[in-house]
């Protein structure tokens, strides 16, 4: 991604000259990464496309993309310069797929496989631009698949919101852990209703802006931490809503109205309320430079 957009990119040979040769070296590097490793590269794709808790990472490579691309004017004011230090990253990485593998837990041999590819533009490229692209880098790891652990707690989280808002509607409802009941019946927050591909989701989601649309880092915080809460408080809301139709209704009419209410136009709802709440805040203007090149310039190592 990164060497395309800058090959895409260029403004004359010049400019490119520098380039070439470690583009061209890290792209091989990143071949044989994936070739080697080509099991967990497909196994990561193929959760990203049968997962709904996951379906965002398949929009996480063109968004890096974008965010090289967005840097590319400064970029091209730099040198890249290779530092063998560098390869103690992927080692890391190596290391980290080794204790995956031998534990059997995907989740590590997915992030080395990240962990990898970044120590390669590391090598590659240099501390400069490794420094200059560190949040596209950083960003990279939202491809892994990973969070699942939280569904549980916010099961629990989710029923006890459906309680305080069905109390404070006078619907009449017991909770037994994630289990509720009202007169109209006997409603269980699933692991699909806890609100966790949202949480998900909104954690990538809340990143990219952070990093696009804030500069303050207190406004980052603030801001992350709003939209993580919003997303809990509104799936809360989500299945209140259900048990309350349900209650109104029957359960059959519940039904249909989770079936239209759950899914990504949901959660398109609740960026939205995100984002109009928060525009009047952004402190990240277009135009604004991502990074100095100059400051960032060192003299070469390796």
């Amino acid at each position: 991604m990164i060497a395309r957009a800058l090959f895409l990119h260029g403004s004359g040979g010049a400019a490119l000259s520098g380039w070439r040769g470690h583009l061209a070296a890290m792209g091989l590097v990143w071949l044989a990464i994936v070739a080697l490793f080509h099991k967990d590269a497909i196994g990561m794709a193929s959760i990203w496309w049968t997962s709904s808790t996951f379906e965002h990472c398949l929009f996480i490579p063109f968004l890096i993309a974008w965010l090289v691309q967005q840097r590319l004017p400064d970029l091209r004011r730099m040198q890249p310069a290779a530092w063998w230090p560098g390869l103690l990253w992927v080692a890391a990485g190596a290391f980290a797929w080794l204790l995956g593998a031998a534990a059997g837990v995907a989740l590590f041999r997915h992030a080395a496989l990240i962990i990898m590819m970044q120590g390669a533009v590391l090598a590659l490229l240099g501390p400069p631009v490794s420094r200059a692209l560190l949040f596209p880098l950083f960003y990279a790891f939202f491809m892994v698949p990973f969070g699942e652990e939280i569904v549980a707690p916010l099961q629990i989280v989710t029923a006890r919101l459906c309680m305080m808002f069905l109390g404070l509607s006078g619907v009449p409802a017991h909770m037994d852990g994630i289990f509720i009941t009202t007169p109209t019946g006997y409603f269980e927050v699933a692991e699909a209703c806890s609100g966790a591909k949202f949480v998900i989701a909104m954690t990538a989601y809340g990143a990219l802006v952070c990093n696009v649309c804030f500069a303050s880092w207190t406004r980052r915080i603030l801001f992350m931490t709003g939209a993580l809460t919003l997303s809990v408080l509104a799936n809360g809301v989500r299945a209140y809503a259900t048990i309350l139709v349900a209650h109104l209704t029957n359960i059959d009419a519940a039904v249909g109205f989770d079936h239209v209410l759950y899914g990504w136009i949901f959660f398109a709802i609740v960026m939205a309320a995100v984002m109009a709440a928060a525009w009047p805040f952004f402190d990240s203007r277009p135009g604004d430079p991502w990074f100095d090149p100059e400051r960032l310039k060192g003299p070469a190592s390796g």
